[in-house]
């Protein structure tokens, strides 16, 4: 397992079968780790990037970071990339569940699916953009470690890719059936999964078919079962790739994704169905010195949700029920160039994004109840960038640039007749009011490394990153509990006239490595201009229901409203991943995370900041199969937001085992317990309960999962 430890593994124990497949995992030419090497595309193959390969697939190359067969929390994608130094997860149910990178979540972090980015569906974000990433058919996920490339459109943070399983072409014109299969079971919500991919292919041709289904009861905790915190999702599409000649390809893709009946206690409503359809085409070809790649795509979300098909409606009967149907579409056009200039390669590009939202509430039993809180949202945005990445002297040297120009409007609000006096004050002042908005936004990244030996490398990194802010942020007149996924019980509104947040930040760092010992620090500082945050919406009379806005949020259940507004914030933070080999067969692998947020305009703790953690496993390795002893300390929260009336989290340590057989070369199963004491504990980025039949008290942390075994099959042939 020599190699394993050179690679400087991003996350603890990821990789309990990596033996067993013969994983060819090394150093790259400046101490990090670059994407896989069947990742031609550019943008994809980073030095400063780590990847966590799921698949169970025998991967070679020079250039793999790390490969696994991650046990996972939740059904969610997003809890594998929570394992990375610097992440954690946000769940706010089975199939909700958000990313925060080194403080920063949502919208923040850039996440595409495939390469391909989209708007989600509904304004709590029940549909993350790791919920359409199904585990049966993911072969890896690609984490930038620290600011995205300006590539990946302007973001605060990291980039996470989640690539999907796919067929290849064939070496010949002989054609070849092949396909990737994956079945989890889980006892602690007694949830399953099937799904893969399988096709025929050519030297020339390529087709595929893919396709999932889940499903999942009522998650079992120390403290209840929780009630209506199932979960449904079915995914089935389609791929085609053809050679035109060696260097011209075209390629079409197509997936569709349904949800129905999926708890989400942390919100006001659950899901009743999420249907999404993406779709693409893509162009890869090459003219003089120059790789140019296009591609066109599409998104539709439906989104429906309400609060008394999962859980007991509110009191009295029917007068209080909502159904809010939420839809959003995305179109989006990227091109890019790239060629080899001074001993590096340079790209070029641009994109552009357009999305449209459009959010209605209603009562299913009065309909002349009706009001839209998101009234036909349109928002527009065109960038251009250049990056270049490649040898300088004795330095590893990336240097991106992006500019950005944003529009956004909304339309007039529509209200039943069933509506009172209140929200049609709010809203013909929303209506009124100047609800078409524009900026320009200018983004900027310098990433350098410094190997000094064959074991040392040493790395820095300078970065002024951009965000613009979402249509909840900017144009919700109503108080309602559309958070964003915060899921903390509070109304929200927005602010029309937000302007664009800009982090700042630098991090240093090294990666050591050698036969028997890998150690990859990273300390960072970053500063958020306009940071945009909940604060009072009447800051002149907290607490006293004098205006109209104040009122209505009472009769919405919280008589104190916040709006999104600008702020100041300051991010500080170190993690990092390390290991050692103890004799041949066994090996200690860590991953360290801490960050802290504060306000920088006012005295305060920033909102919803993870805890620092630690993450320690030992692990014994044969060469068909491999078992690992792991434990998660999560040290208490007590760094938090008084303005937004945040509650501390006491520590937790939470104790699993799991482990691999490599049956044949094409078999492998994985198992393990989570949560082997089931102890009881509340994770601080929890959201707060809003189900009165949940089985835990309205107002209390949902709680974490107790004890439970999983199991995974994956063949290949």
């Amino acid at each position: 397992m020599t190699s394993f430890l050179l690679a400087g593994v991003a996350a603890l124990a990821l990789c309990p079968d990596c033996e067993a497949q013969q994983v060819n995992i090394t150093e790259t030419e400046t101490g990090s780790g670059s994407a896989s090497s069947e990742a031609t595309d550019p943008r994809e193959r980073t030095t400063w990037a780590d990847v966590i390969v799921v698949s169970g697939e025998r991967i070679d190359g020079e250039d793999i970071v790390l490969a696994s067969d991650v046990p996972a929390i939740a059904p969610d994608a997003a809890g594998l990339v929570a394992r990375l130094p610097g992440a954690a997860l946000i769940d706010n149910g089975g199939l909700s569940g958000q990313v925060q990178y080194r403080g920063l979540f949502g919208p923040r972090v850039a996440i595409r699916l495939d390469g391909q980015a989209f708007a989600s569906g509904g304004p709590n974000l029940m549909d993350p953009p790791l919920h359409y990433a199904p585990a049966p058919l993911l072969d890896r996920l690609e984490v930038t470690r620290g600011p995205a490339p300006v590539s990946q459109g302007p973001a605060l943070t990291a980039s996470v890719n989640a690539l999907f399983k796919r067929i290849d072409y064939a070496p010949t014109s002989q054609g070849v059936v092949s396909g990737n299969l994956t079945a989890i079971a889980r006892s602690v919500d007694e949830s399953y999964a099937f799904g893969g991919v399988v096709g025929y292919a050519t030297d020339r041709h390529r087709i595929q078919l893919l396709g999932s289904v889940e499903e999942g009861g009522d998650t079992r905790t120390p403290v209840a079962t929780l009630n209506g915190t199932d979960h449904n999702r079915m995914a089935y599409g389609v791929g085609y790739g053809v050679r035109l000649n060696p260097t011209t390809e075209i390629t079409l893709d197509y997936r569709r994704q349904e949800v129905d009946d999926t708890g989400n206690p942390p919100f006001p409503m659950d899901i009743r169905f999420m249907d999404t359809s993406t779709s693409r085409v893509g162009l890869n070809t090459q003219a003089a010195d120059w790789d140019f790649e296009i591609m066109l795509s599409h998104a539709r979300v439906d989104h429906a949700m309400n609060n008394f098909s999962q859980r007991p409606g509110p009191q009295p009967a029917m007068m209080r029920w909502r159904e809010t149907f939420a839809s959003s579409e995305t179109l989006m056009a990227e091109a890019s160039a790239q060629r080899e200039l001074s001993g590096g390669v340079l790209r070029l590009g641009g994109d552009t994004m357009s999305t449209r939202h459009d959010v209605t509430i209603t009562n299913p039993a009065n309909a002349n109840f009706f009001v839209t809180p998101f009234p036909d949202i349109e928002a527009e945005r065109i960038g251009a960038f250049a990056e270049w990445e490649g040898p300088a002297g004795d330095f590893e040297l990336y240097v991106g640039a992006r500019i950005d120009a944003h529009e956004a409007e909304a339309g007039e609000p529509t209200l039943g007749p069933a509506l009172p006096m209140g929200p049609r004050m709010l809203a013909n002042a929303f209506i009124a009011a100047d609800r078409s908005w524009d900026a320009t936004t200018v983004d900027g990244l310098v990433r350098v490394a410094r190997p000094i030996n064959d074991e040392l490398t040493l790395r820095a990194a300078l970065s002024r990153k951009s965000r613009v802010t979402g249509y909840l942020e900017r144009f919700g007149w109503l108080p309602i509990s559309a958070s964003g996924g915060l899921a903390d019980g509070n109304t929200y509104v927005g602010t029309l006239d937000l302007d664009p947040e800009v982090a700042t930040s630098f991090e240093v760092g090294f990666d050591f490595a050698n036969e028997r010992v890998y150690l990859r620090p990273t300390a960072y500082v970053s500063y958020v201009d306009d940071y945009v945050q909940g604060v009072p919406a009447e800051p002149n009379t907290p607490g006293v229901v004098d205006t109209p806005l104040e009122m209505i949020s009472a009769m919405n259940g919280d008589p104190t409203p916040l709006r999104f507004s600008n702020t100041e914030a300051e991010f500080v933070g170190f993690d990092a991943d390390f290991g050692t080999v103890l004799t041949e067969a066994w090996r200690v692998d860590g991953v360290l995370s801490y960050v802290r947020g504060e306000r920088g305009d006012v005295s305060d703790d920033l909102y919803r900041i993870a805890p620092p953690s630690l993450r320690l496993g030992l692990t014994y390795d044969q060469p068909a199969w491999s078992a690992t002893l792991e434990t998660l300390a999560v040290a208490e929260q007590d760094n938090v937001s008084s303005i937004n009336n945040e509650t501390p989290t006491p520590g937790h340590v939470v104790l699993n085992a799991f482990g691999s057989w490599s049956v044949s070369d094409t078999v492998t199963v994985s198992a393990g317990v989570e949560n082997i004491l089931d102890h009881s504990y509340r994770e601080h980025l929890s959201g707060v309960n809003r189900n009165s039949g949940l089985g835990v008290s309205l107002g209390e942390r949902v709680p974490s999962a107790g004890a439970g075994a999983w199991l995974r099959i994956n063949s290949r042939f």
